[in-house]
């Protein structure tokens, strides 16, 4: 099993015979096929290669969905849902398909990327529906199963989360249309197959296997299932009419111990080569890196070698970089994503205090010469995580291809907020990863960090004494150098931003923001949010997204949204 998601994707991807594409938001018509005698390995590491592919080559061509395939891979069709819309980041590109409808928050039934999403998250799930039909439920595959009904109830997790609802299978077959599963069915069937597969997930703790290492990193273990359930149970009164929510706190915070008892991780703490241990987690070498390792629960893997496509962190690193941006490990430079000013006051709630180049400032093109100029002026990265006091301020305002804002009246321009440079192809000795056009950089889709603002919360909404909920924000204030909260800075306002503070550009931040009522509304306004370049109010039937008018019209089981 060692390595089988770097070392056997490219064969696993041919060994379910895949008929090539979909084009069809039927789940059934997904069809999978597979040989009269699958090579379960092989398929098992398809059903964790859905994560970090797109398709049977890489790059592009010959992709699983009959979409752009660089637009149609799990992460991608996921963060531009979660992130886009938020008041963390921009895309310049607002010529590009269906973007200004993303990121100003006005899409509806036909928005190809709310479409796109839908599609990749359903056909997965078909796929691991699939794997769970021909691999024997017997002691030799029992835990393979379980890692796969994970990966599914991930799956659905995301369905729930971004559309309110989920169509609903799991079994395969081409002859029954899935069912429409409500909020509350969905939650009530992911809180119990989360419990069911528990037993038969690898443990966690110090020599009992769990998968933080250099033998199956990038497998799921008892830990991302925890982590899972806590994530579930602290957003259980935005899912459910139905359930107790203060009893769903508890379970949420009894989860989050348990990963903590369990010894199998920690925070990635220990600076190396001028990198913060934070910075650590999202460099080229964070699955070989132990500082990193011990931190990342659940990856999704990545190799500049194997794993080629554009969904990934390659979207995340070149889409946030300018071709002379401080050195990152790559030649791709995309231009595409920044930071919004609200991204930015979370670290510098006075604007004043940002390390700016002046409007006619020198700038260059050349890497160089643009490192020099940012020495002269004040504005490397260094720079500004000293000015905001925090090492996960990792902004860029210097004078790299032109000069940056921190807001702007018109949304045309990379250079319209800062640059986000919390990705990265640098290893961690700070030389660059495997291959300068296709990142090493594994996705943290769960870190341990997690737990500590899980806990945080669910005791706040509890009304626990402010000095427990202090202590987890303050573990991770602390990794990060940051000035510690005092009792009086238990807020709702802190809380929120500090979920942004510890996790922007991760694919997280819409839901937190539904979680707090601050996403619809006119509670929390941020720069565009509506499209207006101040913020304003937006109906609260934007809090999910809709059922693609498509799968609408192929499934008479489904209905829509209220609001759409």
């Amino acid at each position: 099993m060692k390595n089988i998601f770097v070392k056997t994707i490219a064969a696993a991807v041919l060994t379910l015979g895949m008929t090539g594409c979909v084009n069809d938001l039927d789940i059934s018509s997904i069809d999978p096929q597979s040989s009269p005698n699958p090579d379960a390995m092989g398929l098992l590491a398809k059903c964790y290669g859905v994560l970090g592919l797109t398709g049977q080559r890489g790059g592009t061509g010959n992709g699983d969905l009959s979409l752009d395939e660089g637009e149609s891979g799990f992460y991608r069709t996921t963060f531009n849902l979660q992130e886009l819309p938020t008041d963390e980041c921009m895309w310049a590109w607002q010529t590009d398909n269906d973007i200004p409808q993303i990121t100003m928050i006005g899409w509806n039934s036909s928005s190809v990327r709310v479409q796109w999403a839908y599609t990749r998250l359903t056909y997965d799930i078909t796929l691991f529906n699939s794997y769970l039909s021909q691999v024997a439920d017997n002691d030799e595959n029992r835990q393979y199963r379980a890692e796969v009904r994970f990966l599914r109830a991930l799956h659905y997790w995301y369905l729930l989360d971004l559309f309110g609802k989920a169509p609903f299978k799991v079994d395969f077959n081409i002859t029954e249309l899935p069912v429409e599963y409500s909020g509350e069915q969905m939650y009530a069937w992911l809180d119990n197959e989360l419990t069911e597969i528990e037993a038969e997930m690898t443990k966690t703790g110090a020599g009992v296997g769990a998968f933080n290492n250099s033998e199956n990193f990038g497998r799921a273990d008892l830990g991302a299932v925890y982590l899972l359930h806590a994530r579930l149970a602290l957003n259980s009164a935005v899912y459910s009419s139905e359930v107790d929510a203060n009893k769903e706190y508890e379970k949420a915070v009894n989860y989050c111990n348990l990963i903590e008892q369990s010894g199998a991780y920690d925070l990635s703490r220990v600076p190396k080569n001028g990198n913060s241990g934070y910075a650590q987690l999202f460099m080229a070498d964070n699955d070989q890196n132990a500082e990193a390792m011990k931190e990342i629960i659940f990856p999704i893997r990545q190799d500049g070698l194997r794993t080629r496509q554009y969904s990934g962190s390659l979207m995340l690193i070149a889409g946030a970089r300018s071709a002379a941006m401080p050195s990152y490990g790559m030649k791709e430079s995309w231009t595409c994503l920044f930071a919004r000013k609200a991204m930015t006051e979370k670290f510098f709630p006075n604007l004043d205090n940002v390390p700016l180049v002046a409007e006619d400032a020198e700038t260059s093109t050349d890497q160089a010469t643009a490192a020099s100029l940012d020495e002269k002026y004040g504005t490397t990265v260094a720079d500004l995580i000293a000015a905001a006091g925090d090492d996960r301020a990792l902004l860029y305002s210097g004078c790299a291809d032109g000069v940056r804002t921190i807001s702007t009246d018109k949304v045309s321009d990379f250079k319209n907020g800062l640059s986000l440079v919390k990705w990265t192809n640098m290893r961690s000795d700070n030389t660059a990863g495997q291959n300068v056009s296709w990142p090493d950089t594994d996705i943290p889709l769960f870190r341990y960090a997690e737990i500590y603002l899980i806990r945080a919360e669910a005791n706040w909404r509890l009304g626990k004494d402010a000095n427990t909920v202090l202590a987890d924000i303050n573990e991770l204030r602390g990794r990060a150098n940051a000035t510690p909260f005092r009792v009086a800075d238990v807020t709702e306002e802190n809380l929120r931003d500090e979920w942004c503070r510890e996790f922007f550009m991760e694919g997280r931040r819409r839901s937190d923001l539904v979680r707090f009522g601050c996403f619809t509304g006119g509670k929390y306004l941020w720069d565009w949010k509506g499209g207006e370049a101040n913020g304003t109010s937006i109906d609260a039937h934007f809090n999910v997204y809709p059922i693609p008018y498509d799968d609408l019209m192929n499934n008479g089981n489904l209905s829509q949204n209220y609001g759409y």
